[in-house]
Formats: C-alpha cells, structure tokens, sequence
C-alpha cells in the first residue's frame, strides 16, 4: 500500500521533508572510497616539502623497481598535457594567468604541490613507494603575506606577474571623487582589516577515479564533485583536449564540500590519463594532511577602509582597499571571487553615494584560494558592516540606528550602488532589522551589557550586528 502526502497549500513557511538522510543515517551512503573496480590500481602523490624551489632532478629507479609498483610518472611524462585552467578571468587577469600543472614541471611554488606519482596494486604500497623518489631541489625564497608580495624585492613567482600582481580590478566612482568626499565629510575615519585565510574541512576528503574504456576511446571519472557538469567540460575540453560527450562524470554520495569541491583539480584529468596509460582503473583519494595542504582554500584578504560621514551617522563615502591573496596559482574561478562577488558587493544593504573598491590579486607561495562559503560575499559584508560600527563609536549612535539611517529606502528602488552590475530591483530592509532585534531581545541586552560593565563583571557581554543582501546578475542568478 503506498501512503499518500497532503501537499500543503503553500510552501514558504513549510518545513520540507529530506528524502536523502535514512540512508546516510543508517549507512547505506555510496561515497567514492566505497567504490571498487575490477582490477582497481591505486595512486599516491608524491608532494613537494618546501614552498618556492627548482626541481633540479627526480630519480624514480628505486620506485619503479618496488613490490605492487605498476607506474611512477613525473612532470616530464605529462608535459604534453594542458595545465588546469582558470575558468572565470577577471579585468586584467588575461596576460598574468599562471595554473598548475597535474604534476610539476621545474620548479615548485607551494608546500603540497603534486610533484611525482606512484600507480600501485594497493594504496599501501604506493604511499610506501613515495620514499624511494629522490627529488633534488634548489630551494628558493618564498612569500607567503600578500602584503610582503607585492613590495620591491620580494621573491617573484611567475615573470608574467610582476610585483606578484595577477589583477588589478576597481569598480565604483573614480578614486579621486571619493577622496575629496572623504576630506568634505565631518567624521573621517580609517582601518586596516584581515579576513584570514579558512581551511574547507568537510567531513570527506576529495578523490577521484579514472575509467578509460580502449574499444569506445571513451573516460568515465567517479569525483567527489559539487559539480559533475563543470568537471565533464573543463577536464575534456581545456585539460584532455578530446571531445565532451568522451567523458561521462560520476558524482556518488559527498561527505561535504562548502565550496571547495567545485573546482578542477591536478587528480581528476590525471587519474583519467593514467587509467589510459595502464589499461587499469585508478584510484586516488587524498589523506586529511593532503586535504589541508592542496585543497583550495578561502579568504585571505588584508583590506585598507576608508570611512566618512555624517555628524549623525550617514555614510557619505567608502573607499575600499584589498590584497587578495589568490595562492600560489589561480584556481577555477578565483578572479571572480576576489572581484565581481566581492567588490560589486561592498555597498551590502546601504545607500552610500561614493565609493571606490580597488581589488589586487596576488601570487604568494601558498595553497590556492577560491571560493568557500560564501565566496566573496561574506569578506564583502564584513567590510562594510565594519565600516557601520566605526561609524557608530564615533558618533556615539547606537550600532543598530546607524544601519537603519544608512539603510536603501524602499522608494529608491530600483537603486543603483554604482558599482553592481545590475541595480537592486527591491528591498524593505528596516523591518527585517526591526524583526531580528525584537526576536534577539535587543533592548534588554543592552540593559545587561551596560549592567555588566558598570558593575565591573569580568564576563563581559558582546553584540554583533550584521545585515546582508545576497549578489544577483551573475548566470545562473539567486
């Protein structure tokens, strides 16, 4: 007998019945180190212990004659094969771009970047292969800090970026026009802010496996993907240079992936290229220390603002500064990120009629950084809401008042911020402000607050506030 479900007359409001999580719950997941092929070899990476550094020789004699080895590739052996792309260029990106190789070729630029690979007949033996490569290196300096980057001097990582500059993007009002809005304005204000670098840490790591079938000339990749789609295209048309409809992607159950799980990585074209190589299916899936040290990371962003205003709390001006540090190379779409979802976005939910954002990306000897979580919009909203507070402290208006002064007003739409892409098409900010702090009970913590501080408690009470609007105008739009 099958049971039938009223469908609710309306769904906003509604809570939505999950149809995914008993089988996770109970274990029934398929995830992608589940997965076992016949006659199924396995690949260990072999990744570089320092940062910035020649590649002067690699000896793989010792490795190749081990018990299980079945292949040990380097750069060398892939030199033919397309580095990964950068799917998404901001302005000025287009003579600076630098992507990474599957496998290193010459020179190594981040702690972790894949170096060698071992195919063997468990993972056991291939992880214990990676002993026997002797890699000579030259170490170079490295940089790490975007702010150190970009100075005189310091060490270059790719000669078609100099300063270690990738981009240099600006939206808004010309820089000048804000500058004299600064120097009318009655308060005038400034800070140095650090949005620092976050580590994706799902719950599973990434892996991939490699399928080529001779007798169709045909790929099938099993990935820990959030995105099967984007994966099939850039693999075969920009990596593999063989036509889409050859490969067929695979995205099982994922244990997570917050952004980082997007993006094209070294393992899914190479597990692919090895299977070819071998006559063999592989299988590659990163340990916890691999997953910290390779898998794109977030943020990253050391940011100058510049704040004036009003005597009693209205934005007139905001300039804009930021070093975002992009990595060691670029990732799938991480100019856009640092610019478009990020830079068109510093205006958030407020009406402020100058501002100027001015954007450099930055190579530094460090993971890659792309979107997590957000991905650009939240280093946006804390930018400006920062800017809210400072604002507040100067003028002694309560934090709360001085957002819903500045708030867009519902007769101004459609507005334009002047440095979207699109105007803002509606919003009726206050009420849902009004709404949060009747719900969070703003005014009895305040009482508390000032309670606590008069009576000297040593547990001090804190209030953050934070309004967002969410990005749109970029396909598909939200």
């Amino acid at each position: 007998m099958v049971a039938t479900i009223e469908a609710p007359e309306k769904l906003v409001g509604q809570p939505i019945r999950r149809r995914e999580d008993p089988k996770l719950m109970t274990g029934g997941g398929t995830f992608l180190d589940d997965i076992r092929l016949p006659g199924m070899s396995y690949a260990a990476i072999l990744r570089s212990p320092v940062a910035h550094a020649k590649i002067r020789s690699i000896d793989t004699a010792k490795a190749r004659a081990m018990p299980g080895v079945i292949g040990v590739f380097t750069g060398e052996d892939l030199a033919d094969v397309n580095p990964l792309p950068c799917a998404w260029q901001a302005a000025g990106v287009d003579n600076n771009v630098a992507t990474p190789r599957l496998l290193a070729l010459g020179e190594v630029r981040q702690v972790g970047e894949p170096i060698a690979v071992v195919v063997a007949e468990s993972v056991y033996q291939a992880n214990d292969v990676l002993e026997a490569i002797d890699v000579d290196f030259d170490e170079l300096q490295a940089v790490v800090d975007s702010r150190e980057a970009v100075k005189p001097g310091a060490p270059q990582l790719h000669e078609n970026a100099p300063n270690n500059i990738v981009m240099h993007w600006t939206c808004g009002a010309d820089a000048d026009s804000v500058d004299q809005a600064l120097a009318d304005a009655d308060v005038r204000l400034s800070q140095a802010v650090f949005n620092q670098r976050l580590i994706p840490t799902a719950m599973e790591p990434r892996g991939s496996i490699g399928l080529y079938e001779p007798s169709t000339q045909e790929y099938t990749l099993w990935a820990t993907s959030q995105a099967p789609h984007v994966h099939k295209l850039v693999v075969a048309a920009f990596v593999l240079g063989i036509p889409e409809q050859k490969i067929r992607v695979i995205a099982p159950d994922v244990g997570g992936g917050f952004g980082s799980k997007i993006f094209v990585y070294f393992d899914m074209p190479l597990v692919l290229w090895l299977s070819k190589a071998l006559g063999r299916p592989v299988k590659f899936f990163e340990d916890r220390t691999e997953n910290y040290l390779h898998t794109t990371h977030g943020r990253d962003h050391h940011t100058d603002i510049e704040i004036g205003a009003t005597k009693d709390g209205k934005i007139t001006a905001l300039k804009v500064s930021t070093l975002a540090n992009l990595g060691a190379y670029l990732s799938t779409v991480a100019p856009g990120v640092a610019t478009t979802l990020y830079g068109r976005m510093v205006a958030g939910c407020y009406k402020i009629p100058n501002i100027h954002v001015d954007v450099k990306g930055v190579y530094t000897n460090t993971a890659m950084v792309d979107a997590y979580r957000g991905a650009g919009r939240p280093e946006a909203t804390f930018v400006v809401e920062r800017a809210c507070d400072l604002v507040a402290d100067a003028t002694g208006i309560d934090p709360a008042e001085v957002r819903r002064r500045n708030f867009i007003q519902p007769e101004d739409f459609p507005y334009d911020t002047g440095i979207g892409m699109l105007p803002y098409d509606s919003g009726n900010y206050a009420p849902a402000l009004d709404k949060a702090l009747e719900q969070v009970g703003y005014t009895d913590l305040l009482q508390q607050q000032t309670q606590r501080r008069a009576n000297g408690n040593n547990k001090l009470l804190g209030i953050g506030l934070s309004t967002y609007v969410e990005v749109c105008g970029i396909a598909p739009s939200k």
